[in-house]
């Protein structure tokens, strides 16, 4: 089926194609090529990105101007840089677009710029020169599916973590920025860009940031907002050391560049609601579902550190919620949905278990209560 489904696939994209090159041809093609609605891409990031509306306002601009189709056709469809402290949503971002466009989270090319801190990892990218191992294979870390798409949807890829890469590899980066094009070393081949959404994610200067952020933050509201007003923020600080990081020519080459801020105290609660979903999604399998009392959420949200952002809030799931649950279901395998609440002192779980009666035509319902420490 897999198979047969991706010649399916595969002849639909033939099709548009066609069709689209015969309204070229006609001077009549005033429809776009690619197949995803760009409102539908940001109602799938805006409920699951918080906090960062400016960042997800530029996001729109770009794949609005990329649906709109009349993209230069010697460069990338979009060149976007994501700044910030780490657990805001910079990576996340990247998943929920090719989910959206893709159908699947995983559906992009991730190059994690933090193994490259070496000159000679270049290579990694450009494939060895010639007379070196391996130089007429053509290695690449580039998976090309991903990073070419199709004719309706465009490819995607991540260079994570960018200013941890070396200088090298960074400046071999510069034609694929502007041109759309990377030649490999040993000259047998050409990886193609044009048809790709390239995003880049950098922590810099998110250390002097924060440190910034929790002096403000003792300070008085109308201190902290006449520092705002003065350009004493963290995107300040975070753009004086993009700067002093990389060169010019590099920056140049990048259309937006995009500041994503600590995750405020108040959308922590919000964020404990994701993390509830997304285990509801990984206990799907189950047949389960989980839910959290108000006195939960108000405990899981309390003393919630912004620097680690949702990575933090994830991390304390992992460790609090998720061993109470699994003992649980393990004594309780029969238990559909479970109630999270909170005492006090402790989490509990409870289980809400719903049997049919054959002689009755009302439903019989049995709770069965279990305490465990925090």
């Amino acid at each position: 089926m897999t198979f047969a489904s991706d010649r399916i696939n595969a002849n639909q994209e033939t099709l548009v194609q066609q069709r689209y090159d015969m309204q070229s041809k006609e001077r009549i093609a005033r429809t776009s090529r690619f197949s995803f609605d760009p409102e539908k891409v940001m109602k799938h990031l805006r409920d699951h990105i918080i906090g960062q509306s400016a960042a997800l306002d530029e996001i729109e601009n770009m794949l609005i101007t990329v649906k709109a189709d009349f993209n230069a056709s010697h460069r990338p469809l979009a060149v976007t840089l994501m700044l910030g402290p780490t657990g805001v949503g910079k990576t996340e971002t990247v998943r929920l677009i090719a989910e959206a466009i893709h159908g699947k989270p995983d559906a992009f090319c991730r190059i994690d710029m933090n193994t490259l801190a070496q000159e000679h990892y270049a290579a990694a990218l450009t494939g060895a020169p010639p007379g070196y191992v391996g130089s007429k294979e053509g290695n690449t870390l580039f998976d090309e599916a991903h990073l070419q798409g199709s004719f309706s949807k465009p490819g995607i890829v991540l260079f994570d973590e960018i200013e941890k890469a070396s200088t090298e590899v960074i400046r071999g980066l510069l034609n694929v920025l502007d041109t759309g094009t990377l030649k490999l070393t040993a000259g047998t081949k050409t990886l193609d860009f044009k048809n790709c959404l390239i995003f880049m994610t950098s922590n810099i200067g998110a250390k002097e940031a924060q440190a910034r952020l929790k002096l403000l933050s003792k300070l008085p509201k109308p201190i902290q907002k006449l520092a705002e007003f003065s350009k004493l923020d963290d995107s300040q600080i975070t753009e004086r050391a993009l700067h002093k990081k990389f060169d010019p020519e590099f920056l140049n080459r990048i259309e937006r560049i995009l500041h994503y801020h600590a995750v405020p105290s108040e959308f922590v609660s919000t964020l404990v609601d994701l993390e509830v979903e997304k285990l509801n999604q990984r206990l799907q399998k189950q047949s389960r579902t989980v839910s959290l009392s108000e006195k939960a959420t108000v405990f899981l949200s309390t003393g919630h550190d912004i620097r680690f952002g949702a990575r933090g809030l994830s991390r304390r799931f992992r460790v609090l919620i998720e061993p109470q649950l699994a003992r649980f279901i393990m004594q309780h395998p029969d238990a559909d949905h479970i109630q999270i609440d909170f005492d006090g002192t402790r989490l509990t779980l409870q289980s809400q278990q719903i049997e049919l009666s054959i002689s009755h035509s009302n439903s019989l319902i049995h709770d069965i209560t279990h305490n465990t420490k925090n």
